[in-house]
C-alpha cells in the first residue's frame, strides 16, 4: 500500500534530507519560512508526528526537554552533559542484540532507538572540581 503525505510533510524530508545534525520543529519552521515554503507550525510539529510513525523521523528529547527530529536513517546514541548541554555521539551500539531479540520475541516492528548517557563531561567536572 503506498502512503500518501502531505505537502507539508514532504517538504520537511526534503529540508531534513539538507541538514547535518538534528533539529528543533522550531528551527525547522524557521527554515520553512526562510526558503519561502511558510507553514504553520502547528503544520510542522502535526506533520514530524505523523512521519514519526511512519518511521522516517526520529525524535531525541534532550536533558532540557527540547526535541530533536532527523531522518530515521540509522539508531543514535549520546553521552549528555547536564550542565553545559554538550553531546557526544557514541558510535558502537550496545543495544543491537536485544533490539534483534525484543523484535523477535514481541513480533515488534522497531524502526530505530535512541540510547542517551546523562553525566559531567570533562570540562565540566573540572570545574566542580575547582569549585
Amino acid at each position: 500500500m503506498k502512503v500518501i503525505r502531505t505537502r507539508s510533510q514532504e517538504r520537511i524530508l526534503n529540508l531534513l534530507k539538507t541538514l547535518k545534525q538534528s533539529t528543533s520543529a522550531q528551527d525547522i519552521y524557521v527554515e520553512l519560512r526562510n526558503r519561502e515554503q511558510n507553514m504553520g507550525l502547528a503544520t510542522v510539529y502535526r506533520s514530524l508526528e505523523s512521519l514519526k510513525l511512519e518511521g522516517l523521523v526520529q525524535v531525541r528529547t534532550l536533558a532540557n526537554g527540547e526535541a530533536l527530529y532527523s531522518l530515521a536513517k540509522q539508531d543514535k546514541h549520546h553521552l549528555t552533559c547536564l550542565q553545559c548541554g554538550t553531546s557526544i555521539p557514541v558510535n558502537q551500539c550496545p543495544a543491537q542484540d536485544l533490539e534483534i531479540q525484543l523484535q523477535a520475541k514481541h513480533n515488534f516492528k522497531i524502526f530505530y532507538h535512541t540510547l542517551e548517557f546523562f553525566g559531567l563531561c570533562a570540562k565540566c567536572q573540572l570545574a566542580e572540581a575547582s569549585k
